[in-house]
């Protein structure tokens, strides 16, 4: 069986004020970033390796074969780039030695030390948006001479909110549509030729999924063609849904009561977030599994989420965690 953390950081200024907060810079598909460990990887990397610790210091008593998979570029390669799970399993990082079962566990803003997972679709399916328009650039006085990027992306982004929350129930299948960038000139008094959105796509089913593309491209199409413009929207980097095999997420309940007693919740919401754990389970049976993180003096209706620069953790939280791996091993 597998136990597998991932180990990436995001470009995020870190603003907890920790002594040890994240100084470090990188470039980001060619831009120079600040770098955090927005997400939490960076605890998921240290239970996993106290859970190693444990288990290598005990292998007589193990029946089986145990595979620590620690993996890069959870949250995404760059743009036109290859890695993450999917690059792992190509790689043949299930097949030697053979896994027959593989579990992954994720820190959050949780109760603290609650462990908690859904059977079958837990984590929602991921697409990144790219959304390009090319336009004609004219001086910002004079913006009848040309095609005004600033109306052409506030009119796609309304009607990108309006698809998601007016045009498909989101009460049979939740969904989520965000442009999360906007690109577009250098200078105040100049409206550029070019202007490029970013954002992402989260759905729960692949009809839902074709059905959300199909509106966004007739969408994003007909914005354009209405200034004059050439408006396309691109969706990749699929994540499919997380689904956690229901006879293996059964079983594994009682394992995870001896982690954590009495605060084991099987039944947890959906989560719109989106994870690549996902393409180890479509390989394998898996259960994925979220470790509550919040400090207890931190009240929970204003803790910090994933992806926030202010995200921090309780670490006492970690025994839990390490606890949790080492016993779904054993087991």
């Amino acid at each position: 069986m597998a136990l597998r953390a991932d180990m990436d950081a995001l470009p995020v200024e870190e603003k907890t004020g920790l002594p040890f907060a994240s100084k470090v810079k990188a470039t980001w598909e060619g831009r120079t970033v600040p770098v955090m460990h927005a997400c939490g990887h960076d605890t998921h990397v240290a239970m996993l390796l106290g859970a190693a610790t444990v288990l290598a210091g005990m292998k007589q008593d193990i029946q089986g074969t145990v595979v620590f998979l620690f993996q890069p570029a959870e949250e995404g390669p760059p743009a036109g780039e290859e890695g993450g799970a999917k690059l792992m399993i190509r790689d043949g990082a299930l097949d030697n030695p053979k896994v027959d079962a593989v579990f992954g566990v994720h820190i959050g803003p949780g109760d603290p030390h609650e462990l908690n997972y859904r059977p079958e679709g837990f984590y929602a399916s991921s697409d990144r948006i790219t959304i390009t328009v090319k336009g004609r650039q004219t001086h910002g006085a004079r913006p009848w001479a040309g095609i005004d990027m600033a109306s052409v992306a506030a009119d796609i982004i309304q009607a990108t909110n309006q698809i998601a929350a007016r045009q498909v129930d989101v009460g049979v299948s939740p969904s989520v549509l965000t442009i999360a960038t906007i690109n577009m000139g250098f200078r105040q008094n100049i409206i550029p030729e070019d202007l490029k959105m970013e954002g992402t796509m989260r759905t729960f089913s692949k009809e839902r999924r074709a059905d959300l593309i199909a509106r966004m491209q007739k969408s994003v199409t007909a914005i354009g063609d209405r200034y004059g413009a050439k408006a396309e929207v691109a969706f990749t980097q699929p994540y499919p849904v997380t689904y956690n095999d229901p006879a293996l997420s059964k079983w594994v309940k009682g394992t995870l009561e001896k982690a954590s007693p009495g605060k084991v919740d099987d039944n947890a919401a959906l989560v719109t977030g989106a994870e690549d754990f996902s393409m180890y389970a479509e390989k394998v049976p898996g259960v994925f599994i979220q470790l509550g993180g919040r400090k207890p003096d931190v009240p929970a209706e204003t803790v910090p989420v994933n992806h926030s620069p202010y995200f921090d953790v309780d670490e006492a939280v970690f025994e839990t965690g390490v606890k949790a791996h080492a016993f779904m091993a054993l087991d």
